[in-house]
């Protein structure tokens, strides 16, 4: 290696060490905090005030099918947890509706052979108190299922798509709204 060529790797070497240690001179600002709990002083986690807001909310009912009352049914658990529900001071109202297309066709049959389902939801969050609206929101998710010359798979298939997207959504709408408690804090 000549001395030009050490010259030149060296100075690429104290280019890369100094664009490093700016890099995490930024990123040194930058916080990882739990959502649902925040560390003590001695890096353990603690008391949970964002879970506490999320079992305070209460959900209007959102419909019979079995879309609506799997997504009923799974927001209440991601809110409360299973455990005791305190007393409530917000209330989540939920508009949904639903769609089902065709997303493949059987040759020379012109029967489907795999639908998706499509789920679409706005929420509106609301103090009880004032009944001001603290945050409103869209979700949605998709399912795809297969379409058979079997009835009664068919009606499994898609209460199972029904099901699958109910709990996607749910998890969406959860976060969010965690989220949004996380950045009150």
């Amino acid at each position: 290696m000549s001395l030009l060529d050490l010259k030149k790797h060296s100075r690429r070497v104290l280019t890369g060490l100094t664009l490093s240690l700016a890099a995490g001179g930024l990123l040194a600002g930058c916080q990882v905090r739990p959502l649902y709990g925040s560390l003590d002083t001695a890096g353990t986690t603690v008391s949970v005030p964002v879970q506490a807001e999320l079992a305070a909310i209460d959900i209007d009912p959102i419909g019979d099918g079995v879309s609506e009352r799997t997504l009923y049914n799974e927001l209440i658990y991601k809110f409360e947890r299973g455990g005791a529900a305190p007393e409530k001071r917000y209330r989540l109202r939920i508009l949904m509706n639903q769609n089902t297309a065709a997303v493949g066709v059987e040759q020379l049959a012109d029967v489907p052979s795999a639908l998706t389902l499509t789920m679409n939801t706005t929420f509106v969050l609301t103090d009880l108190d004032s009944e001001k609206s603290l945050m409103t929101g869209r979700a949605f998710g998709t399912a795809s299922y297969d379409f058979s010359n079997q009835r009664f798979a068919n009606l499994r298939a898609s209460r199972d798509a029904e099901e699958r997207v109910a709990k996607a959504v749910a998890e969406d709408i959860q976060a969010r709204i965690a989220g949004y408690f996380a950045s009150r804090r």
